[in-house]
């Protein structure tokens, strides 16, 4: 029943706004009572808490089976292929995290489980290991920020998915695959800042 609330709630704030929705619609999705709902979450606040914990989760969990990749950069580009990959896989998820605004005074609003451990947290994961490729000497001269590198990467493919998700059906563009969009992607981007010939 938990399951079933949080999908219907998840699809709803995704659709329609966090501010927009109450726990009455989100019954009426269901089709229980709200008294079941606040049998299960003590308010709507909890219920985006939980859904929030469990599908950035979720994604660290994708993220977890490429930390043994040793080289940063063939480790970086996989990490933006993965996650590219889920917010196709997981559309509703991907809207309520990453295209969702949240009330501003929702305390929760960017929950990360670990928020800041790169076990548990992606850009946590994705900035260490830009961190390495810098310290390796594999970028070029000058690119020493790794916030800066990571949030240029990870706006590159949160441009790729939401895209995807908001016009991969428009019909009057004939889009390329998706996973040849990803990779050309990474690839320009990473070969544009990396460094070229021997690495110091």
């Amino acid at each position: 029943m938990r399951l079933k609330i949080m999908n219907a709630a998840r699809e709803l704030f995704a659709s329609h706004g966090v501010e927009a929705v109450s726990m009455r619609k989100i019954a009426e999705a269901v089709e229980y009572s709200p008294t079941i709902i606040y049998q299960h979450f003590a308010d709507k606040e909890s219920l985006l808490h939980e859904i929030c914990t469990e599908d950035f989760s979720s994604l660290a969990g994708v993220f977890s089976e490429i930390a043994t990749v040793a080289d940063p950069l063939k480790r970086i580009e996989q990490i933006g292929l993965a996650y590219a990959r889920f917010g196709l896989e997981y559309p509703n998820h991907y809207r309520l995290m990453f295209m969702t605004p949240h009330p501003a005074d929702d305390s929760h609003s960017d929950s990360q489980c670990g928020k800041g451990d790169p076990d548990e947290d992606g850009y946590a994961f994705l900035k260490k290991s830009v961190a390495e490729a810098i310290a390796a000497g594999r970028y070029r001269d000058g690119l020493n920020d790794a916030d800066l590198i990571s949030q240029v990467l990870w706006s590159a493919m949160h441009g790729l998915v939401s895209l995807q998700i908001t016009k991969g059906q428009a019909s009057w563009l004939e889009w390329r695959p998706f996973e040849q969009r990803i990779k050309l992607t990474l690839e320009s981007l990473q070969r544009g800042i990396e460094r070229k010939g021997k690495q110091p």
